[in-house]
């Protein structure tokens, strides 16, 4: 099992489908974003190649030599994205999901309107622009793992019950039914609103905020490529302390006016200088004054997603817990730092052998209702499966268990020092262990 994402070069193309003329080429090398463009004669034959199978009814949808791998996908017959990957270990299925966010980016912020019926192509390019941003967030590296897994990366907070409380009450005192916390692109908490938006726009939103660079205060219009492709909505994002944002989904009230960020009492909060004379900041006192302390808990916790001294077997280097019904997940390497391997290669395991068991061993996510057929199929798909990679010799190589239970379905990286006739029983304790957080 290689390991997703070391070393080599991606580049993804977007043309419009019936002309063929680039809209944008975005790269990335080693994880970070770069300026590095393909020659128009390479843009060209990939996307000739791809015509020519369409004019001849064959759907090309992937490509692989000794060391690229090519993806295409057409979108409403308008867009056409084309992805090429020189990683080691680069899957089609992580390809196949990356555009499918890749879109789901373009019509956030541009709306699909103007995806679908391409007037102006030079405007259109321009308005792409404001994607650049979230789509190489997508090409690089990153401690979200949403846009993998189709499922919102979450984190339990120490007081979330507090928490909740007040974020139901603060989205009646605002007339809005979807609101959330959001630290580093993790959601602490939501309302049930905020829950039921689809996919990708659950990933997309929080996703997209810990891609902008920090502010006390927004009002974004943004486009729900599930729920309202069409019709923009307005983002209000709210700065309560630095990395964590109090986000609003909502038409046109409340105005960010009546929502003053101003915490008078926190030094550590920013202070808005140039908010209306109007503006009544009662409404965030009122809410989020008295859990200042409950709040600045989660800021650290951002990218462990787990309360400190959450009760885990000390050989777990990383987890990935996911409840495919919610399309929720858990996602975590700040485990036992002290030993090898590194943070970035943890989560670089721990993707590539996600995408390992869910395209060869477990069954995809849930999606329409089955057949029997199809249910019978299902009772015959393996539970838990391992995989050791590494050195080959004792007590080395990490150790990769998943195992599948109900809607919950958990992948761990172990230490080389758990033992391989152990890892069925410690992933099964762990997921009980977890089941109550997610």
């Amino acid at each position: 099992m290689g390991e997703e994402g070391t070393g080599g070069t991606v580049y993804l193309l977007c043309l419009a489908a019936s002309s063929g003329v680039p809209l944008f080429c975005r790269s990335s090398c080693g994880g970070v974003p770069t300026r590095q463009q393909l020659p128009f004669s390479v843009i060209g034959s990939l996307n000739g190649v791809h015509m020519f199978g369409q004019n001849l009814e064959v759907q090309l949808s992937s490509a692989r030599t000794e060391d690229t791998t090519v993806v295409w996908k057409s979108f409403h017959d308008s867009i056409t994205l084309i992805v090429l990957s020189s990683e080691e270990g680069s899957s089609e299925l992580r390809l196949e999901r990356l555009l499918q966010m890749v879109f789901g980016a373009m019509v956030l912020l541009v709306g699909l309107e103007e995806l679908t019926n391409i007037r102006n192509i030079e405007r259109l390019k321009k308005e792409l622009r404001a994607s650049y941003h979230l789509i190489d967030s997508f090409l690089g590296d990153s401690e979200l793992i949403g846009d993998l897994t189709q499922c919102v990366d979450c984190m339990v907070p120490l007081e979330g019950s507090l928490l909740q409380e007040a974020l139901a009450g603060f989205a009646e005192a605002t007339s809005t039914a979807f609101v959330s916390l959001v630290v580093s692109g993790r959601v602490v908490a939501a309302t049930e609103g905020w829950w039921r938006l689809g996919m990708p726009e659950a990933v997309l939103l929080p996703w997209l905020l810990g891609s902008l660079l920090p502010q006390t205060a927004r009002d974004y219009p943004v486009y729900l490529p599930h729920g309202s492709p069409t019709v923009p909505h307005r983002l209000l994002t709210l700065t309560l302390l630095p990395g964590l944002e109090l986000c609003l989904l909502c038409g046109p009230r409340p105005l960010l006016s009546e929502l003053d960020p101003q915490l008078p009492t926190s030094p550590t909060v920013p202070l808005d200088d140039h908010a209306p004379d109007h503006a009544s900041p009662q409404l965030l006192e009122r809410w989020w004054q008295p859990l200042l302390e409950p709040l600045r808990t989660c800021v650290p916790l951002g990218p462990r997603a787990l309360p400190a001294g959450f009760p885990l077997h000390v050989d777990i280097l990383g987890l990935l817990l996911l409840h495919l019904e919610l399309r929720r997940c858990l996602f975590t390497v700040e485990l036992s730092e002290d030993k090898e391997p590194s943070l970035d290669q943890r989560r670089r395991l721990l993707r590539s052998f996600y995408t390992l068991v869910t395209s060869m061993h477990f069954s995809p996510e849930p999606g329409p209702p089955e057949k029997a057929e199809d249910v019978a199929q299902r009772a015959q798909l393996p539970r838990a499966c391992y995989v050791v990679s590494g050195p080959e010799k004792p007590d080395k190589g990490w150790r990769l268990v998943a195992l599948q239970s109900g809607p919950r379905r958990l992948l761990l990286l172990l230490s080389p020092q758990s033992p391989t006739h152990g890892l069925r029983s410690l992933a099964t304790h762990t997921l009980h262990t977890l089941s109550r957080l997610l």
